[in-house]
Order: C-alpha cells, then sequence, then structure tokens
C-alpha cells in the first residue's frame, strides 16, 4: 500500500553534494537517473548515522536490501555546479521491508527539485524475502536528534 504525502517520514539533512559535469545532460541539467545515485548517497549516510553499516550487515546476516520500488518527481531541475542539500528519512519499518523518503534543494536557495522514495525488501543470496534482523531494525528505527 502507497503512502500518502501525510504519512511521509521526517527528513533530515544527511548529505551535500556537487554536481559535476559527468551528471549532466546535453542541456546541461541533471540526467533524470542521476537522482537516483544521489538517493543512493542520502541512504547510505543515513544508514551510517543510524549505526547501520550496510557492509557489515550483508557479512554478518547474508542478507541484502535491494530497491523494488522506486519514485521520483521533478520539480525543477538541479545544472552543473549547483551544491545540493540532500535530506533523507525513514518511514516505519516493515517486517521485511524499508521504505527511504527524499528530499532534493537547492542549497543556496533551499528550492525543492526532487522528491521520492525507494521501497527495499530483505531477502537471501538466492532472492528470498526475510524478516529485517532485530539489530538492523533496532539501528534504522532509534530515536534520531
Amino acid at each position: 500500500m502507497r503512502k500518502t504525502p501525510a504519512e511521509k517520514a521526517p527528513l533530515r539533512e544527511v548529505a551535500v553534494v556537487r554536481v559535476i559535469y559527468g551528471d549532466t545532460d546535453q542541456m546541461g541539467m541533471v540526467y533524470y537517473a542521476n537522482y537516483l545515485r544521489y538517493f543512493e548517497v542520502a541512504r547510505n549516510e543515513y544508514m551510517r548515522a543510524a549505526g547501520a553499516n550496510y557492509r557489515a550487515f550483508e557479512e554478518a546476516h547474508g542478507l541484502y536490501l535491494p530497491v523494488v520500488e522506486a519514485h521520483v518527481a521533478y520539480r525543477r531541475p538541479a545544472r552543473y555546479d549547483d551544491e545540493l542539500r540532500i535530506l533523507a528519512g525513514l518511514s516505519p519499518v516493515g517486517a521485511a521491508s524499508a521504505r527511504f523518503d527524499y528530499e532534493i534543494r537547492r542549497r543556496v536557495d533551499d528550492e525543492p527539485l526532487v522528491t521520492g522514495y525507494t521501497l527495499h525488501a530483505c531477502i537471501t543470496a538466492d532472492g528470498r524475502v526475510v524478516r529485517i534482523p532485530p539489530e538492523m531494525r533496532a539501528a534504522l528505527t532509534a530515536p534520531r536528534s
């Protein structure tokens, strides 16, 4: 079931990136698919700040959290050399899934450029869906200031 905007996770800034020339298209705007890379930066930094080291999670449990659904809403383009504030939040974690919400804003004027989310399933190496281990759940859902 999809969440309504009112149910979206509270967001906090997790990264600042500067748009490099290689991230832009012929029109000088960030190529649309690169926003998913920025989402990945946000997700990794969010998890790192939560004490949920993804590499250690994979090694300790032999489990993975692949993206199974992604949504991106493009409002305004980012351009070469823009500094972008990337915000992320985690919606309530399900038994075997987690949804990260994102917002990307231009740093100079705080203009919202892109919003979206990614949904992740917890799976084994052979693709079987399993519950998220308690220690990963605890790290992801711990209160933050």
